[in-house]
């Protein structure tokens, strides 16, 4: 894999991962928080996997005032970078409503798009967005509503949470997705501005609507996740006219991804 540190037109840093090779390429949109590496367990010749560390986590220069749809920009710029017309986008858990941007406002790269444990827009009509989320996690997004400083208590005084995990995703954790590990630490090594930065956009106006998203969209889900309700999915599902849902029975946020191998085959179908 390369790892290269573009810069973009106005100067910022954006550090770049590239497994190479001819297969689809598909950019991974990580979780929040975490680097951008691509996910390990899902390597294989048919995909090139295309990332970068969103601004602020890594060697990216920060943007603390940042929307979802600010992604596009930076996926277009990497993908100019390393010669890529068109690709397809994955995103896990925070990285789900950053795939969604780039499908919606990219549409004329963007061959599919694939979200996992993604959440839905803070605006949803007729979304109960709370529900399901555990406490942690529901009071840390609070905090972010109530804006930046906020925030920045929460964290300061927040503590890890395993509750927030299942058991399906504890073993997840300690076995096929151990990867996982890797990538949150380094993504905490320099504190957790990036982290707080993602969490406000999340709560903020997106600067895109799901419903503009015009490829075809995979949305796969844990009935039992705890991280972002499955009750997420379902709403963009509807929300989505050319969405796709994998319910998945018995999985939390991070046990999902044992189906991530279905879901990237998924996209290299549509390519073929």
């Amino acid at each position: 894999m390369i790892e290269t540190d573009l810069t973009l037109p106005d100067g910022r840093a954006l550090h770049a991962y590239d497994t190479g090779g001819d297969g689809l390429a598909v950019f991974w949109h990580h979780g929040t928080p975490n680097i951008g590496a691509p996910p390990r367990p899902l390597f294989t010749e048919e995909v090139r996997w295309v990332s970068f560390d969103r601004p602020g986590y890594g060697g990216s220069t920060a943007v603390p005032e940042r929307d979802v749809a600010s992604v596009a920009e930076c996926v277009a710029a990497v993908a100019d970078a390393f010669g890529i017309e068109r690709f397809a986008v994955m995103g896990h858990s925070g990285g789900g409503p950053h795939a969604l941007a780039c499908g919606a406002l990219l549409p004329d790269r963007v061959v599919g798009v694939v979200s996992l444990s993604g959440l839905a827009p803070f605006d949803a009509e007729g979304l109960d967005w709370y529900a399901g989320m555990n406490a942690s996690g529901a009071d840390g997004l609070r905090a972010a509503v109530e804006g930046r400083a906020a925030k920045e208590r929460f964290e300061a005084e927040g503590a890890y949470d395993p509750a927030m995990f299942t058991e399906a995703d504890h073993a997840a954790l300690a076995g096929d997705w151990a990867w996982v590990g890797e990538v949150v630490g380094p993504a905490l090594a320099a504190g957790t501005s990036a982290l707080i930065d993602d969490d406000l956009a999340f709560v903020g106006a997106w600067g895109f609507d799901p419903a503009e998203v015009t490829a075809p969209v995979l949305l796969v889900h844990g009935e039992d996740d705890r991280v972002v309700p499955h009750s997420h999915s379902a709403w963009l599902a509807k929300r989505c006219p050319s969405a796709e849902f994998w319910s998945s029975p018995g999985d939390g946020h991070v046990s999902v991804l044992r189906r991530a191998a279905e879901a990237r085959d998924w996209l290299t179908r549509l390519s073929a």
